[in-house]
């Protein structure tokens, strides 16, 4: 055994040299005009320099963010960027073994096809949409897209994770990610149940230097191993789009794993709770339709032009179903499939998690209310100081938002042994 555990040892380290190497050949290869062309109005080349200096600095951070996660963690999770597996295989005293002899599922969306649809020009109300939602209506039709990133041996093993993290995140946010690998993202097993973690996203926005992105982006993947990118546009209204490429991906891939939680990558998580809840769930018919989170009743379409979730009269003219806040919710994977059905027969909508109660409407199933999940905060008012206390973050589920700094802070804070929070004591006045 401990042959095995310094031969593994000897791998991993070679491996993460490896890596350091290809980044510098990387670096290298960014001669000055290297990626995409300055937009009109940009500082054009001086914005380029900067640009590859702040890649430079990232891609040295990343190595570090790597020695950190490599000694923070047991269980690491390789990564597998050029298609899926044909088949998954298990590591065991004996060496490999085949835990399918037949071809797995794969993703079998591998070119861009999405053209305009020209037909809604000639609709009475197209022409008084501004120009965003114009273009949202012309590729609502859009669904499914290439997958540039993927780890199809995320769940693989005899023992799926019994929790998987899905985070929402985009490809400037490599601060964010960090901070959730280093907290309740963090890859292991807690009282021998397994969590695994992927971050959903798509390629950067127009006008951002998205060639070098994509390739600091692209070396994160490989230092980690847990990103999952498509290849559409990283945008508000497209926030739709990731939750239906999940919820195939995750049939596809992932759907012996027994629970799901979803959420921002600014948000504090205390995995501990979550486990705990799922085991106070039991078994049954009522925990294989869990969904539960920040739940939201009686809302409208909101109409003011100023806000960022807007909605057109034409669009959408009816109260919203109940749904979970999108900061963060948890879902038993037999409900997944479920979902994926529900949501090919029900058009897209740009609010994510209000299309996600349309599909859970579809299926006949009620989002739990759970208060332990804070989507707006412990308190609605920013300036609380309820909204900083550590001890209720200790006792809560999910809590929005933090910065990554804040993150880490309030994670060592909850986690410090020395941290007394008060405790409810009942007194029996009549003894």
């Amino acid at each position: 055994m401990d042959y095995i555990f310094r031969k593994r040892k000897l791998l991993k380290t070679l491996l993460s040299l490896s890596l350091l190497f290809a980044a510098l050949a990387l670096l290298q290869k960014l001669k000055p005009g290297d990626g995409v062309s300055p937009a009109p109005g940009s500082r054009g080349d001086a914005a380029g320099a900067a640009g590859r200096r702040q890649l430079e600095a990232a891609a040295n951070w990343l190595e570090a963010e790597n020695s950190f996660y490599r000694s923070a963690t047991s269980n690491g999770s390789s990564s597998n960027n050029g298609g899926p597996a044909s088949e998954a295989t298990a590591v065991g005293p004996g060496g490999p073994t085949n835990l399918s002899s037949s071809p797995a599922p794969a993703w079998e969306v591998t070119v861009t096809k999405c053209s305009p649809n020209g037909s809604v020009r000639s609709l009475p109300w197209f022409s008084g949409l501004d120009s965003r939602f114009q273009q949202y209506v012309l590729y609502r039709h859009c669904r499914y897209f290439p997958l540039l990133l993927n780890h199809p041996e995320k769940c693989a093993g005899p023992g799926p994770p019994h929790l998987l993290m899905v985070v929402k995140s985009v490809v400037e946010q490599h601060d964010r990610r960090a901070a959730v690998r280093k907290t309740w993202g963090r890859e292991r097993s807690l009282g021998g149940l397994s969590i695994r973690t992927v971050f959903l996203l798509g390629t950067p926005a127009a006008g951002k230097d998205r060639r070098n992105l994509q390739k600091l982006l692209e070396y994160e993947d490989r230092l980690f191993g847990d990103i999952l990118q498509w290849d559409f546009m990283d945008t508000f209204f497209n926030l739709t789009l990731k939750e239906v490429n999940f919820l195939k991906w995750f049939d596809i891939y992932c759907h012996r794993t027994r629970f799901i939680f979803k959420g921002d990558d600014d948000v504090f998580v205390n995995t501990e709770n979550l486990l705990e809840f799922l085991a106070s769930q039991g078994e049954g018919p009522r925990r294989e339709s869990l969904f539960a989170g920040d739940v939201i009743s009686r809302a409208l379409p909101i109409r003011n032009h100023q806000s960022k979730y807007f909605i057109p009269k034409q669009l959408h003219d009816q109260p919203y179903p109940p749904y979970a806040g999108g900061g963060g919710f948890l879902m038993a994977s037999a409900l997944v499939r479920r979902l994926l059905a529900a949501s090919e027969d029900i058009e897209l909508y740009p609010i994510d998690d209000v299309y996600l109660g349309m599909c859970l409407q579809k299926v006949g199933v009620e989002p739990q209310v759970h208060y332990a999940f804070r989507t707006f905060g412990i308190v609605k008012r920013r300036v609380s100081p309820m909204n900083s206390d550590p001890c209720f973050y200790k006792n809560l589920l999910v809590i929005h938002k933090l910065s990554p700094e804040g993150l880490l802070q309030m994670w060592d804070t909850v986690h410090n042994t020395t941290l007394v929070c008060a405790k409810k004591v009942s007194f029996n006045l009549n003894e």
